[in-house]
């Protein structure tokens, strides 16, 4: 008998900051090595809009779905024990992100976020520079510049490590990682302890993202 059920995991918000994040990554590699005046200016647009979601994205952390909230899934006590086992099939169930899947996702927000505010204060020597520029002197500017492109190196590594275990999780432990954050729902055998509200996540959400938005355009603009 199949008892399995399937259970909502990711709410709207969180899929739409992911694949939303993934376009605004790929477009900001492509455009950083590319260059050119149009492309960088795609560039840092790319970059305001992911600075942006950074910011929707820490604060959904607290105020999202259980399986959004970092509560849930950042515990660093189980990444040892739950590493020991990863190539075992039969590790004990997830619904949301594992132990290691939460240091994927606060690694990738820690380096997206350092490169999206290192580029506020960054500058090429020739035809751009970021909007902060003239906060901090030359030679920070230079420091910090020197330090965006160094992190876009560990952009491209974090990528390539997700890629991998996305791989490795969907080819040969068999879980579905991909269809779950395009439609939000898991099959599995345990049941869920939160009725899902859609309508209130998403105002929720549209409130707090304009609010990020907000900041950055403020920050952009006006500082």
């Amino acid at each position: 008998m199949n008892d399995e059920m399937k259970v909502r995991i990711w709410d709207l918000p969180v899929r739409l900051f992911h694949w939303t994040l993934v376009v605004l990554v790929s477009i900001s590699l492509y455009t950083g090595i590319k260059g050119g005046f149009t492309e960088m200016d795609f560039h840092m647009l790319s970059g305001y809009s992911i600075l942006t979601l950074i910011g929707f994205r820490i604060t959904w952390g607290f105020l999202g779905s259980k399986h959004a909230r970092f509560s849930e899934f950042v515990t660093l006590r189980n990444v040892i024990p739950y590493a020991r086992k990863i190539m075992h099939r039969s590790v004990d169930e997830t619904l949301g992100h594992n132990p290691l899947g939460a240091l994927s996702i606060i690694a990738m927000l820690l380096v997206l976020g350092v490169q999206a505010i290192t580029g506020l204060f960054a500058n090429d020597d020739i035809m751009l520079e970021g909007p902060l520029t003239h906060l901090v002197s030359d030679e920070v500017s230079n420091r910090l510049t020197g330090v965006h492109h160094l992190n876009a190196k560990l952009i491209y590594l974090l990528v390539g490590l997700h890629l991998t275990a996305i791989a490795f999780y969907e080819l040969y432990r068999g879980e579905r990682l991909i269809l779950p954050m395009l439609t939000g729902k898991k099959r599995t055998v345990t049941p869920a302890h939160e009725q899902p509200r859609v309508l209130r996540e998403i105002v929720t959400a549209l409130i707090l993202l304009a609010i990020t938005a907000g900041g950055v355009y403020y920050l952009v603009k006006y500082v």
